[in-house]
């Protein structure tokens, strides 16, 4: 089935009710271009905060990126590509800004992998250098490779010139002559590379994946077009810069639309993320269900008296979870979709009502689905074995086609032709839109097992497991292993379940559940927590991990 912005042509296709998405503003030529507008137009605004005590306003954001530009000039090589290796807060947001002004390419790089797999992304852009902290790096325990630029040392590498020059350009110099100095706006093209984005890696290596001017612009725009966002939006900051949502959301979505981000580096330390909800009074969170649970565990409910928009993702929003999030704070959470391949908004709920094609009033948010898609963009659903389009209401592999999709992925042209056909991005998740075009994720067919040849959902089990035996989705994770037998062999990675693997299958047999669905006793293995990414999203890589560890191949 589709979800597209055009006229309707068969009874498979729906007209996405957002309607198509209008031209990008003038002077949205590229990032450095649109933050310049907002700077302009906004100049004594605050612009950004963080847990730290920091504040800037539009026009300081604007003074220290040029100041910082000029030092870390004199630095780096005439590479494209700069590493980034800092938690999310003002010194690391104004870098992303600086390197952007100064034509660089800002590669923000995940803190929370391996050294072995930072390394890699160093190598595949072809980094040289890498801005981060001596702080950081002590807290993360890491050394990436390549020569280090400190944030610590700039003070002092600051010259009366630097500041003269950043101050006269800021303040005095009018938007020709800026767009004729600074690199990043001498050459203002939306098909230039803005950043470069590590996946994950939940389910295997790391790809980096390439998002232009156009891509993470058109992202904010259609976001803008789509939602309600308040003039005086304040939104927290606490998904990491190597994370698509942050990058997108929390730095540039902010700063092309003239709101305000108050950061904090770490999302799982809910009484500092309480105390800056209540102290700024944030209106908009972006995070994840895991998340959102910890926050109504520790933090006091009118410390998010102010909010308005609570956007939750990367994971399915469990009904009880949001009945929770409902009763305590008064505010109806909204789930969305996307992925760092698209920028990374593809679908989100809304607030208030929306009209459907056939002119009927409905909620704009529908619990259980991911909203419906931004203004310009496509949303097809297809057999995974054919290819061949899907009706309504029927479960295929989701395709996205808009212009938030990736150039591709950086170096890998086989890679990036096996999910890119015809400007339509292959998500690898599994989903069905309704009638009123309401997304919604049923899977990712990475997490089915293939058995006695059957597709077996790994969510499926997780939640039969659950109902079973009356433990939280925290508890139970399923992966797998091959099986010379029957393919491949579930296996339920858990923490203290308080019931023998023995009487949980016996629970799932007497639930008559599928016979295939139901592990072996011996497929179970007790851990301490889950493994979790940084993003919040649950490892599938490490789950796999601690599976072949315990069981073995």
């Amino acid at each position: 089935m589709s979800v597209s912005t055009g006229a309707r042509t068969n009874e498979s296709t729906v007209v996405e009710p957002g309607g198509p998405l209008s031209p990008l503003p003038l002077g949205w030529q590229s990032l450095a271009g649109a933050f310049l507008r907002a700077v302009r137009a906004t100049p004594g605004k605050l612009a950004m905060a963080d847990s730290s005590g920091a504040k800037l306003t539009y026009s300081e954001v604007l003074l220290r990126s040029l100041v910082l530009g000029r030092v870390l000039e004199r630095s780096l090589g005439p590479e494209p590509y700069v590493g980034l290796l800092l938690p999310p807060a003002v010194p690391s947001a104004v870098a992303n800004v600086a390197l952007t002004l100064w034509g660089k390419i800002p590669v923000n790089l995940n803190y929370t992998a391996s050294q072995k797999l930072i390394d890699a992304s160093i190598e595949q852009c072809g980094i040289t250098h890498v801005v981060t902290s001596r702080r950081a790096l002590e807290k993360l325990k890491l050394s990436p490779k390549g020569t280090l630029l400190y944030l610590e040392d700039v003070p002092k590498q600051v010259k009366v010139t630097d500041k003269l020059f950043a101050a006269a350009l800021a303040k005095l110099a009018p938007e020709g002559l800026l767009r004729s100095i600074l690199p990043g706006l001498r050459e203002d093209r939306l098909d230039k590379t803005a950043t470069v984005i590590f996946t994950s890696g939940s389910t295997g290596d790391p790809k980096g994946v390439v998002l232009s001017h156009r891509n993470v612009l058109s992202n904010v725009h259609q976001m803008d077009e789509h939602l309600d966002l308040l003039p005086d939006e304040m939104v927290l900051g606490i998904l990491p810069y190597f994370h698509s949502f942050g990058f997108t959301v929390a730095i540039w979505t902010v700063l092309c639309l003239s709101r305000t981000v108050v950061y904090h580096n770490n999302p799982l330390d809910a009484r500092h993320v309480g105390d800056l909800c209540e102290k700024y009074g944030v209106t908009m969170l972006v995070g994840t269900p895991t998340f959102m649970r910890l926050y109504l565990q520790k933090c006091k409910p009118e410390q998010f008296s102010k909010m308005v928009h609570l956007f939750l993702g990367a994971e399915k929003l469990k009904p009880e979870l949001a009945a929770s999030i409902r009763q305590t704070l008064g505010i109806d959470p909204m789930e969305g979709y996307g992925c760092t391949e698209l920028s990374p908004v593809v679908a989100v709920n809304q607030r208030g009502e929306k009209t459907t094609l056939d002119g009927r009033k409905v909620d704009g948010n529908r619990l259980g689905t991911a909203g419906t898609p931004l203004p310009g963009t496509q949303i097809q659903t297809r057999d995974p074995e054919t290819g061949e389009p899907l009706p309504s209401e029927v479960e295929g592999m989701i395709h996205v086609r808009g212009p938030q999709v990736m150039v591709g992925y950086l170096n890998r042209p086989d890679l990036s032709a096996s999910v890119l056909r015809d400007g339509w991005y292959c998500t690898g998740d599994l989903g069905f839109v309704d009638a009123d075009g309401f997304l919604s994720i049923t899977g990712r067919l990475s997490r089915f097992s293939k058995i006695g040849g059957e597709m077996v959902p790994h969510e499926g089990l997780e939640a039969a497991i659950i109902k079973a035996i009356g433990v939280t989705e925290q508890n139970v994770a399923v992966t797998s292993l091959p099986d010379p037998k029957r393919g491949e062999r579930l296996i339920v990675v858990h923490t203290a379940l308080g019931v023998a693997s023995e009487d949980v299958c016996h629970k799932l047999n007497e639930a008559r559940i599928p016979k295939l669905w139901i592990p072996a006793p011996d497929s179970f293995v007790e851990v301490e927590s889950l493994p979790i990414l940084g993003t919040g999203k649950l490892d599938l890589r490490g789950l796999r991990q601690i599976a072949e560890e315990r069981i073995g191949q």
